[in-house]
């Protein structure tokens, strides 16, 4: 009787345990690269924002250097 109480267990385990795995897999990979492209979209409009800022300070430093020569 143990045997078989213990056959239908591992039986039962192993069947469901595949099915929630692969769905939980889907799940977690989606939720990855859901923040994975979320957190490169808000890298890529920082590293904008700052090239942006220092170019403008690299021009205006240049223009000032340039009107002190002349």
């Amino acid at each position: 009787m143990k045997k078989l109480l213990f056959v239908l267990a591992v039986g039962t385990f192993a069947a469901c345990g595949n099915a929630s795995e692969s769905t939980e897999s889907k799940a977690a990979d989606s939720t990855v690269n859901s923040i994975d492209s979320s957190v490169n979209a808000a890298a890529d409009s920082a590293k904008d924002a700052i090239d942006s800022s220092a170019n403008a300070t690299i021009d205006s430093t240049k223009a000032a250097v340039d009107t002190t020569q002349k």
